[in-house]
């Protein structure tokens, strides 16, 4: 797979793929982190940078902190890893307890202190991003940008960006801060078309159906913020389960995913990252699966460039009607 510039004029040399690393760890439960746990995060890391994937996105809530974990024991063992990765983490949810129900945090303290706990977690002494996990209704602007300017002065986040946001908070945001804003990672996929929907149906009267807020996405071109795009592979939707779906969109999709499949010499999955490649905002998908086959076939939808016909097709076919 082929490296390239991203949209962001700031993260140079970044594959054009990211991995996300959600599924490491053990999964979502009490268990400590084993030793297979561990060698499965090694041989995904191992798999994913073979292919020529080298940005890995955490949380520091990916099962229940786990995955961070797993993933800086490898980093530990093996430390001329660090160098040739981009580590990109997120913070800003706390989940339910002691008396307080899940909710969203962007206080200072809240922060500096996740931040801690990811580098302390991931065995390294810098982020190269630092996301905004979900937009924190009781954020203090001033005392927001303060902590992230902290976080860049001591060096232990070289860039940051959110997830989740529209452009009018990224801009609100951005407002407070001398550093750019570099990345918003949001869900976008050939079944979550919002972010299309909502570029097609102006002037029509769907135009309310669109669950995306108008502008997001040229916000985030004007502004060199680069689209990632998280629930990429709309969790193997069309793949070739999709062929026997009840549902006559996916249906239709799933096959017509499968005749290109067949003309470009690739599996599904690397078609429907395809699909989102194809669009001219650059936006990087963020695959999450342990099959390491899987990942190996991914990184092949670099090779594919679908025609305006076939990316068309594929529109239309998952929205399951006729443009307007």
């Amino acid at each position: 797979m082929k490296n390239v510039l991203p949209l962001s004029k700031h993260l140079t040399n970044v594959s054009e793929i990211a991995y996300g690393c959600m599924g490491l760890g053990g999964g979502w439960n009490d268990n400590p982190v084993s030793q297979d746990d561990v060698y499965q995060t090694q041989a995904i890391i191992e798999t994913a940078m073979a292919s020529g994937i080298n940005l890995f996105d955490h949380a520091d809530i990916y099962t229940f902190s786990k995955a961070e974990q797993a993933f800086g024991q490898v980093l530990k063992s093996q430390t001329e890893l660090r160098d040739q990765m981009f580590l990109q983490s997120k913070c800003g949810i706390r989940f339910q307890g002691e008396g307080n129900v899940g909710r969203y945090d962007f206080s200072a303290q809240w922060v500096q202190s996740s931040v801690e706990g990811i580098l302390e977690r991931l065995n390294t002494e810098k982020l190269d991003v630092l996301l905004l996990h979900r937009p924190d209704p009781l954020m203090e602007l001033d005392e927001l940008a303060r902590t992230l300017q902290d976080l860049h002065s001591a060096g232990k986040v070289e860039h940051f960006g959110v997830s989740n946001m529209n452009g009018h908070q990224i801009e609100y945001l951005q407002s407070a801060l001398d550093q750019p804003l570099v990345v918003n990672q949001m869900e976008m996929s050939l079944a979550k078309l919002d972010w299309l929907n909502d570029v097609v149906l102006v002037n029509s009267q769907g135009l309310n159906e669109s669950d995306w807020a108008t502008g997001t996405l040229e916000y985030c071109r004007t502004n060199g913020v680069q689209l990632q795009a998280w629930g990429c592979l709309a969790q193997g939707r069309f793949s070739e389960q999709g062929l026997n779906s009840e549902d006559d969109n996916v249906r239709a999709t799933s096959k017509y995913v499968q005749q290109l499949s067949e003309k470009y010499g690739v599996t599904s999955e690397a078609i429907v990252l395809a699909f989102l490649l194809r669009h001219p905002a650059g936006i990087q998908p963020v695959i999450g699966t342990t099959n390491l086959d899987r990942i190996r076939a991914s990184v092949a939808a670099s090779m594919v460039n679908l025609t305006r016909e076939e990316w068309y097709n594929l529109f239309v076919y998952s929205r399951g009607q006729a443009l307007p």
